[in-house]
């Protein structure tokens, strides 16, 4: 299957926004980390969970495109076979 312009630049944005959330919890991690463990690592988790929830809409994004890229061709296909049958 070809593979557009967008489809590589949403695959780049989703490792990206791995890379975010691993280098990201981390750094809230020493950031908060003089505050005590427990805290540092209550912030790391609702960072964590905010990146994971961003890629869950761009993972959505990229289902609902395939869907209708999947439901054009289907209609395309028949519709072929209507014509086909009204011959």
């Amino acid at each position: 299957m070809k593979r557009t312009v967008f489809d590589n630049i949403a695959s780049f944005l989703l490792g990206l926004s791995w890379a975010f959330i691993v280098f990201g919890a981390y750094i809230t991690f020493k950031t908060f980390f003089f505050m005590g463990v427990i805290s540092a690592l209550f912030f790391s988790a609702v960072y964590v969970v905010f990146g994971l929830f961003l890629i869950l809409l761009l993972e959505t994004m990229l289902s609902y495109k395939e869907r209708l890229a999947e439901t054009k061709r289907q209609t395309k296909l028949l519709e072929e076979i209507r014509d086909a049958l009204q011959k």
